[in-house]
């Protein structure tokens, strides 16, 4: 292997990068993972509040790399239907699994369990190597390797860096890509609230001028929220006392589920999007939110960081099978145009909806009501808008299709 200790070195054990690594590992390759810290293990006796709503094709991915049967079986709520509506207006959508006779419109699962069960199987993978916790303190790019220097003092050669750590990526630094970064102006404010009314598996959305509030269905009968409003607006929820947090959120939600009860700590953080001006420089290719960060009104952020990593595992496989080494730049630039275009096309309508909804003018919340009644009465729109919640829409990777 031309003087390196490991093929592919891939930068942050997270879901994407474990995925990455997983699906290397199946073809062959040997993949060093590196993590700053060490991992977050899950908990059976709390709940993480940080949570992802995974679309069929991401479970797709996690079945046949084998993580899924973990999740299964510890703790994950599937959502058998989707309620948005305006609250500035009349219109409401609804969507439904029976609809195009699937059994559920995907699954909601904590972020550590995800990580987890991934890790788990990366740890029995005889060709995959974790450093954890070991930070990258540098990475350059040589004739023939890549070197990376961690700080636990070694230093790897590889042929190729795959950065999967991140929105704030330090590989994507290192490597010189450039970014188109922008503010919402938002910050997400997430926590767990004991519903008066039983959720009913029913993801469900509100849209408010300052953001939406999203109330996604937990397997103890809690709901996760992931409420986006203004700075301000944010640091004023997080300070207030828990019967206060837990009367705005029951009125944003106009108790849709009865009177919501805070039952777990506030965080928040600030909604920003990103997107590389490049997916790949020599020796390095970006994936996930170190590639791109999207507006999470719509939940598709780790869904779309996986099938990068389905994609670009896809695409080195192919490329070795004819006799193209990770690192060869054709190779690369296939995945980069696969992926870059359908992530920029999910960005851009996530923030348009953003745009949309925020708009106070009376004409447009008129237009807004309109079109989303007359959405959800035009059947063949919903379906398609359903594949798209399914993850089943667009050029998926192998490992992303439908299991017979």
């Amino acid at each position: 292997m031309r003087g390196v200790e490991t093929e592919i070195a891939i930068v942050g054990a997270g879901p994407v990068g474990a995925t990455l690594a997983l699906a290397l590992e199946r073809s062959g390759l040997s993949v060093a993972l590196i993590e700053a810290r060490e991992p977050r293990g899950w908990h059976r006796q709390e709940m993480d509040l940080r949570v992802f709503a995974l679309s069929h094709a991401a479970r797709n991915i996690l079945t046949r790399l084998g993580a899924w049967e973990r999740i299964a079986a510890s703790r994950v709520s599937p959502y058998r239907a989707i309620e948005v509506w305006d609250a500035a207006s009349s219109g409401r959508v609804c969507l439904s699994a029976a609809e195009v006779d699937e059994p559920d419109l995907g699954h909601i699962v904590e972020g550590s369990l995800l990580t987890e069960a991934l890790l788990e199987r990366v740890r029995a993978a005889p060709d995959i190597g974790l450093h954890a916790p070991a930070a990258l303190e540098r990475v350059s790019s040589e004739p023939d390797y890549a070197e990376l220097v961690l700080d636990n003092g070694k230093h790897l050669r590889a042929l190729l860096v795959v950065g999967a750590d991140g929105a704030r990526s330090r590989v994507r630094r290192f490597a010189g890509i450039e970014l188109k970064e922008s503010t919402y102006g938002q910050h997400a404010i997430v926590a767990h609230l004991v519903p008066e009314k039983p959720h009913g598996e029913v993801a469900r959305q509100v849209f408010h001028p300052n953001g939406p509030l999203a109330l996604l269905p937990l397997a103890d009968g809690r709901v996760s929220i992931v409420w986006s409003t203004t700075p301000e607006e944010a640091e004023r929820l997080l300070a207030v006392p828990e019967n206060e947090f837990s009367l705005a959120a029951t009125e944003a939600s106009e108790a849709k589920l009865g009177t919501l009860r805070l039952a777990s700590e506030r965080a928040a953080f600030p909604l920003i999007r990103l997107h590389a001006q490049s997916y790949v420089a020599p020796r390095v290719v970006l994936a996930g939110d170190a590639a791109h960060v999207v507006h999470p009104l719509a939940g598709q952020g780790m869904n779309l960081g996986l099938l990068d990593a389905a994609a670009l595992a896809e695409t080195i496989r192919d490329g070795r099978r004819n006799g193209y080494d990770p690192d060869d730049f054709l190779v690369l630039r296939r995945y980069e145009r696969w992926r870059h275009g359908e992530n920029l096309a999910m960005q851009s309508a996530f923030s348009g909806f953003k745009e949309l909804f925020g708009a106070r003018l009376a004409p447009v919340r008129a237009f807004r009501g309109a079109g989303m009644r007359l959405f959800d009465n035009t059947p063949p729109a919903k379906r398609l808008a359903m594949r798209i919640a399914l993850g089943i829409a667009g050029d998926l990777p192998e490992l992303a299709k439908p299991i017979d």
